[in-house]
């Protein structure tokens, strides 16, 4: 996938009106998923992103623990300026596009490493496991 793919994927997700929006959204939220992960699944997530992307991805160092989705959202909404709500709509936007890049094997890896609370986040119906 291209930048120019994953930006437009992201801006008619997220209904963005221009690029540069959905640019500043992918970054925003790409910068706070770069902080979560660790091992495989952050190495290939990494390569499935554009170079830009990539970047953005890579260079944020990971936290000892993920925080929760709520958590997540938060970081978002500070860096962006927004309320929770825009930052949960922003969040969804770029996840959801991710999620169609990375496929579903690599995304369900992903979202094993992460705590409960991020399926909602790529689009995903949030299953409780059988006990």
């Amino acid at each position: 996938m291209t930048r120019h793919d994953l930006v437009g994927k992201v801006r008619d997700l997220g209904r963005y009106t221009t690029d540069r929006e959905a640019e500043g959204v992918l970054r925003a939220v790409l910068a706070a998923l770069g902080a979560q992960l660790v091992g495989d699944e952050r190495c290939d997530l990494a390569a499935v992103l554009p170079d830009e992307a990539r970047t953005v991805f890579a260079a944020q160092i990971p936290l000892t623990e993920p925080v929760d989705a709520r958590g997540f959202v938060d970081l978002v909404a500070r860096a962006l300026g927004t309320s929770p709500a825009e930052a949960r709509w922003h969040s969804g936007s770029v996840l959801a596009a991710l999620d169609e890049a990375a496929g579903r094997s690599l995304t369900d890896r992903v979202l094993a490493q992460l705590p409960p609370g991020y399926a909602l986040l790529f689009g995903r119906a949030q299953l409780a496991t059988a006990a």
